[in-house]
């Protein structure tokens, strides 16, 4: 069994939020793994953009590779900032740029 290219995180990081800074609503993504249940994201948001708030997967980390983004879930807020990784409450949350940043979303649906 051949195992997958390893990819580039900090290239896909520059990429997308390349193209996030001239996207109409700021952001850019783009599904990296996708095995099973298992998923993770490359998300980009250029600052002051969110993804609004939403339903949390049964279990999920954030890992912000660069920049600085602002957690929300009932009623809470959390800065987190480049290098620093998250489990994401298992309430709904929501998820703001506070300066140009670029996070990796780890889900494991059912």
């Amino acid at each position: 069994m051949q195992q997958p290219e390893p990819f580039e995180l900090d290239a896909l990081a520059d990429e997308h939020l390349a193209n996030a800074r001239s996207d109409a609503h700021g952001r850019s993504a783009h599904l990296v793994v996708h095995d099973g249940v298992l998923r993770q994201s490359v998300i980009a948001l250029i600052a002051g953009m969110a993804l609004d708030e939403h339903n949390a997967p049964p279990a999920a980390s954030l890992q912000v590779l660069r920049g600085r983004v602002e957690l929300t879930a009932s009623g809470r807020t959390q800065e987190l900032e480049a290098g620093q990784l998250q489990m994401l409450p298992k309430e709904r949350h929501g998820l703001t740029a506070l300066e140009d940043a670029v996070v990796l979303l780890t889900a494991v649906n059912d």
